[in-house]
Protein backbone atom coordinates (compact mmCIF):
# COMPACT_ATOMS: atom_id res chain seq x y z
CA UNK A 1 0.00 0.00 0.00
CA UNK A 2 1.26 3.75 -0.92
CA UNK A 3 0.31 6.35 1.50
CA UNK A 4 -1.98 9.56 -0.49
CA UNK A 5 0.27 13.01 -0.91
CA UNK A 6 -1.72 14.20 1.84
CA UNK A 7 -0.97 11.65 4.37
CA UNK A 8 2.81 11.18 3.21
CA UNK A 9 3.07 14.31 3.60
CA UNK A 10 1.70 14.34 7.34
CA UNK A 11 4.22 11.06 7.96
CA UNK A 12 6.67 13.41 6.88
CA UNK A 13 5.86 16.21 9.05
CA UNK A 14 5.35 13.67 12.15
CA UNK A 15 8.99 12.78 11.33
CA UNK A 16 8.28 8.78 10.97
CA UNK A 17 8.22 7.14 7.70
CA UNK A 18 5.84 4.01 7.85
CA UNK A 19 6.70 0.73 7.06
CA UNK A 20 2.99 -0.30 7.61
CA UNK A 21 1.20 2.58 5.68
CA UNK A 22 -2.00 1.03 6.61
CA UNK A 23 -1.31 1.65 10.32
CA UNK A 24 -1.53 5.67 9.52
CA UNK A 25 -4.84 5.16 7.31
CA UNK A 26 -6.59 3.77 10.46
CA UNK A 27 -5.25 5.75 13.09
CA UNK A 28 -6.65 8.80 10.83
CA UNK A 29 -9.92 6.95 10.68
CA UNK A 30 -12.87 8.21 12.32
CA UNK A 31 -15.64 5.93 13.47
CA UNK A 32 -18.04 7.65 11.37
CA UNK A 33 -16.56 6.67 8.19
CA UNK A 34 -15.17 3.14 9.80
CA UNK A 35 -16.46 -0.22 7.83
CA UNK A 36 -15.44 -3.66 8.29
CA UNK A 37 -13.03 -3.35 5.45
CA UNK A 38 -11.89 -0.05 6.84
CA UNK A 39 -11.59 -0.10 10.80
CA UNK A 40 -11.34 2.76 12.79
CA UNK A 41 -8.92 4.16 15.53
CA UNK A 42 -10.12 3.54 18.50
CA UNK A 43 -8.25 0.46 19.45
CA UNK A 44 -5.12 2.56 18.43
CA UNK A 45 -6.16 6.02 20.68
CA UNK A 46 -6.20 3.30 23.80
CA UNK A 47 -2.71 1.98 23.04
CA UNK A 48 -1.33 4.87 21.74
CA UNK A 49 -2.81 6.77 25.22
CA UNK A 50 -0.63 4.01 27.32
CA UNK A 51 2.68 4.63 25.11
CA UNK A 52 2.19 8.65 25.56
CA UNK A 53 1.62 7.79 29.09
CA UNK A 54 5.15 5.80 29.67
CA UNK A 55 7.25 8.39 27.40
CA UNK A 56 6.18 11.13 28.89
CA UNK A 57 6.58 9.17 32.79
CA UNK A 58 10.01 8.43 31.74
CA UNK A 59 11.00 11.83 29.92
CA UNK A 60 9.88 13.68 33.49
CA UNK A 61 11.68 11.04 35.56
CA UNK A 62 14.74 11.94 33.16
CA UNK A 63 14.12 16.06 33.35
CA UNK A 64 13.81 16.37 37.45
CA UNK A 65 15.67 13.39 38.77
CA UNK A 66 15.25 15.14 42.48
CA UNK A 67 11.19 15.68 42.47
CA UNK A 68 8.97 13.82 43.80
CA UNK A 69 5.79 11.85 43.22
CA UNK A 70 3.83 14.67 44.07
CA UNK A 71 5.81 16.94 41.76
CA UNK A 72 5.63 14.89 38.93
CA UNK A 73 1.87 13.80 38.73
CA UNK A 74 0.76 17.02 37.68
CA UNK A 75 3.02 17.69 35.55
CA UNK A 76 2.23 14.21 33.85
CA UNK A 77 -1.35 14.91 33.71
CA UNK A 78 -0.59 18.66 32.11
CA UNK A 79 1.68 16.82 29.32
CA UNK A 80 -0.92 13.93 28.55
CA UNK A 81 -4.28 15.47 28.91
CA UNK A 82 -6.49 15.87 25.76
CA UNK A 83 -6.13 19.63 25.50
CA UNK A 84 -2.05 19.09 24.88
CA UNK A 85 -2.95 16.13 22.53
CA UNK A 86 -5.29 18.34 20.70
CA UNK A 87 -2.34 21.11 20.62
CA UNK A 88 0.40 18.53 18.95
CA UNK A 89 -2.45 17.54 16.78
CA UNK A 90 -2.90 21.14 15.34
CA UNK A 91 0.63 22.07 14.82
CA UNK A 92 1.17 18.85 12.64
CA UNK A 93 -2.00 20.05 10.92
CA UNK A 94 -3.93 16.57 11.62
CA UNK A 95 -7.42 17.69 11.02
CA UNK A 96 -6.28 18.11 7.23
CA UNK A 97 -5.65 14.62 6.83
CA UNK A 98 -8.58 12.72 8.84
CA UNK A 99 -11.22 10.56 7.55
CA UNK A 100 -14.51 11.55 8.49
CA UNK A 101 -18.22 10.62 8.08
CA UNK A 102 -20.01 13.37 6.19
CA UNK A 103 -21.97 14.00 9.62
CA UNK A 104 -19.04 14.38 11.39
CA UNK A 105 -17.04 16.87 8.53
CA UNK A 106 -20.12 18.97 8.71
CA UNK A 107 -20.13 19.57 11.93
CA UNK A 108 -16.30 20.53 11.96
CA UNK A 109 -14.93 17.25 13.20
CA UNK A 110 -11.93 18.26 12.23
CA UNK A 111 -11.34 20.88 14.35
CA UNK A 112 -12.50 19.42 17.53
CA UNK A 113 -10.87 18.99 20.30
CA UNK A 114 -11.53 15.85 21.91
CA UNK A 115 -11.45 14.30 17.64
CA UNK A 116 -7.94 15.66 17.34
CA UNK A 117 -6.78 14.56 20.94
CA UNK A 118 -8.00 10.78 19.95
CA UNK A 119 -6.32 10.86 16.86
CA UNK A 120 -3.49 12.12 18.21
CA UNK A 121 -3.22 8.87 20.18
CA UNK A 122 -3.67 6.50 17.62
CA UNK A 123 -1.20 7.77 15.32
CA UNK A 124 1.16 7.39 18.22
CA UNK A 125 0.14 3.55 18.47
CA UNK A 126 0.39 3.58 14.78
CA UNK A 127 4.30 4.47 14.77
CA UNK A 128 4.62 2.14 17.93
CA UNK A 129 3.42 -0.56 16.33
CA UNK A 130 5.14 0.01 12.71
CA UNK A 131 8.37 1.15 14.56
CA UNK A 132 8.67 -0.40 18.14
CA UNK A 133 8.84 1.68 21.57
CA UNK A 134 11.83 3.68 20.76
CA UNK A 135 10.23 4.60 17.49
CA UNK A 136 7.16 6.12 19.24
CA UNK A 137 9.56 7.78 21.66
CA UNK A 138 11.57 9.64 19.56
CA UNK A 139 8.13 10.83 17.50
CA UNK A 140 6.74 11.83 20.93
CA UNK A 141 9.77 13.51 22.26
CA UNK A 142 10.06 15.73 19.16
CA UNK A 143 6.50 16.86 19.55
CA UNK A 144 6.56 17.03 23.03
CA UNK A 145 9.74 18.45 23.92
CA UNK A 146 9.09 21.69 24.18
CA UNK A 147 6.36 21.27 26.58
CA UNK A 148 8.14 19.07 28.90
CA UNK A 149 11.09 21.82 29.46
CA UNK A 150 8.30 24.37 29.97
CA UNK A 151 5.78 22.20 32.19
CA UNK A 152 5.28 24.32 35.51
CA UNK A 153 6.71 23.02 38.79
CA UNK A 154 3.05 22.66 40.01
CA UNK A 155 0.85 21.66 36.88
CA UNK A 156 -2.19 21.00 38.37
CA UNK A 157 -5.42 22.31 35.78
CA UNK A 158 -6.27 25.66 36.53
CA UNK A 159 -9.42 24.73 37.55
CA UNK A 160 -8.01 21.98 40.62
CA UNK A 161 -5.87 24.66 41.56
CA UNK A 162 -8.39 27.41 42.11
CA UNK A 163 -11.48 24.86 44.21
CA UNK A 164 -8.04 24.24 45.84
CA UNK A 165 -7.15 27.92 46.68
CA UNK A 166 -11.27 28.33 47.63
CA UNK A 167 -11.44 25.36 49.85
CA UNK A 168 -8.77 26.18 51.52
CA UNK A 169 -9.94 29.64 52.77
CA UNK A 170 -13.44 28.08 53.97
CA UNK A 171 -15.08 29.16 50.99
CA UNK A 172 -17.67 26.64 48.35
CA UNK A 173 -16.17 25.74 45.46
CA UNK A 174 -15.90 28.04 42.43
CA UNK A 175 -18.77 28.76 40.24
CA UNK A 176 -18.92 28.91 36.11
CA UNK A 177 -21.46 30.50 34.53
CA UNK A 178 -21.90 30.29 30.40
CA UNK A 179 -22.49 33.82 29.68
CA UNK A 180 -22.72 33.28 25.48
CA UNK A 181 -22.11 31.02 22.79
CA UNK A 182 -21.70 32.51 19.25
CA UNK A 183 -20.69 31.36 16.11
CA UNK A 184 -21.88 28.63 14.20
CA UNK A 185 -23.06 24.81 15.31
CA UNK A 186 -19.74 23.39 13.93
CA UNK A 187 -17.44 26.45 15.48
CA UNK A 188 -18.72 27.88 18.66
CA UNK A 189 -17.44 30.39 20.82
CA UNK A 190 -18.15 30.25 24.45
CA UNK A 191 -17.92 33.02 27.26
CA UNK A 192 -17.44 31.62 31.12
CA UNK A 193 -17.30 33.24 33.69
CA UNK A 194 -15.86 31.99 37.16
CA UNK A 195 -16.83 33.67 40.82
CA UNK A 196 -15.74 33.20 43.96
CA UNK A 197 -18.24 33.44 46.96
CA UNK A 198 -15.86 36.05 48.29
CA UNK A 199 -16.96 37.85 45.71
CA UNK A 200 -13.60 37.56 42.93
CA UNK A 201 -14.59 36.84 39.58
CA UNK A 202 -12.87 36.50 35.65
CA UNK A 203 -14.57 35.68 32.46
CA UNK A 204 -12.71 34.08 29.44
CA UNK A 205 -13.90 33.02 26.00
CA UNK A 206 -12.79 29.15 23.77
CA UNK A 207 -13.63 27.24 21.21
CA UNK A 208 -14.59 24.80 23.57
CA UNK A 209 -16.78 25.30 27.05
CA UNK A 210 -14.03 23.29 29.08
CA UNK A 211 -11.65 24.95 27.90
CA UNK A 212 -13.13 28.71 28.38
CA UNK A 213 -13.41 27.31 32.23
CA UNK A 214 -10.02 26.74 32.72
CA UNK A 215 -8.99 29.42 30.86
CA UNK A 216 -11.36 31.58 33.34
CA UNK A 217 -9.85 29.54 36.32
CA UNK A 218 -6.27 30.48 35.39
CA UNK A 219 -7.35 34.02 34.82
CA UNK A 220 -8.49 34.62 38.30
CA UNK A 221 -5.78 32.37 39.68
CA UNK A 222 -3.59 35.00 37.95
CA UNK A 223 -5.79 37.99 39.83
CA UNK A 224 -5.69 36.77 43.07
CA UNK A 225 -1.67 36.07 43.21
CA UNK A 226 -1.50 39.80 41.73
CA UNK A 227 -3.36 40.98 44.64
Amino acid sequence: MKLAADLQAFAERLGHGFKRPELLLRAVTHASISAPSRPDNQRLEFLGDRVLGLVMAEALLAADRGASEGQLAPRFNALVRKEACADVARELDLGAVLKLGRSEMMSGGRRKEALLADAMEAVIAAVYLDGGFEAAKSVVLAHWGGRIDAVEADARDAKTALQEWAQARGQTPPAYAELAREGPDHAPVFTVEVRLASGEAARATAGAKRQAEQAAARALLEQLEAG
